[in-house]
């Protein structure tokens, strides 16, 4: 269902449905991407890098990160091309995260597993629920 909401970009008010901005916003951003995209498919542009990209054509470089990120720019056709880590700022080419974060998150996920095994051992212990086992010498 659409609702009545005000465009992020501008202010101004307008119907959401698929978009997210009031039709004069989207079309703004259509126009940049036009003009990006116009620029790196020329031969000699196709090495420029993010922030080349945004001095020359004038469109600002985390909208040129968003066509990337949104998948509209494929960075396998262009070399140089890159984008922020969404955690660090480091520059990537492909995913939200560098390697440093993944790994980061990866240890600190594996880390809070190890920590709730541990509280679930005391908590047994404490609740007295945990198994003991009684090896009984037979010769007694």
């Amino acid at each position: 269902m659409a609702s009545l909401e005000n465009c992020p970009e501008c202010g101004s008010l307008f119907v959401k449905n698929l978009r997210s901005v009031c039709d004069a916003c989207h079309q703004e951003v259509e126009k940049q991407f036009e003009l990006v995209y116009s620029y790196i498919k020329k031969r000699d542009n196709r090495t420029a890098t993010r922030i080349e990209v945004s001095e020359n054509t004038g469109v600002a470089e985390s909208l040129i990160s968003r066509f990337i990120r949104e998948g509209r720019l494929h960075l396998t056709h262009f070399p140089n091309m890159t984008y922020p880590c969404t955690s660090c700022g480091d520059e990537i080419r492909d995913g939200s995260l560098c390697r440093s974060c993944k790994e980061n998150i990866r240890q600190g996920l594996e880390e809070d597993r190890k920590d709730r095994e541990r509280k679930d051992r005391i908590k047994e212990r404490e609740a007295g629920t945990y198994k003991t086992y009684h090896s009984f010498n037979a010769k007694q």
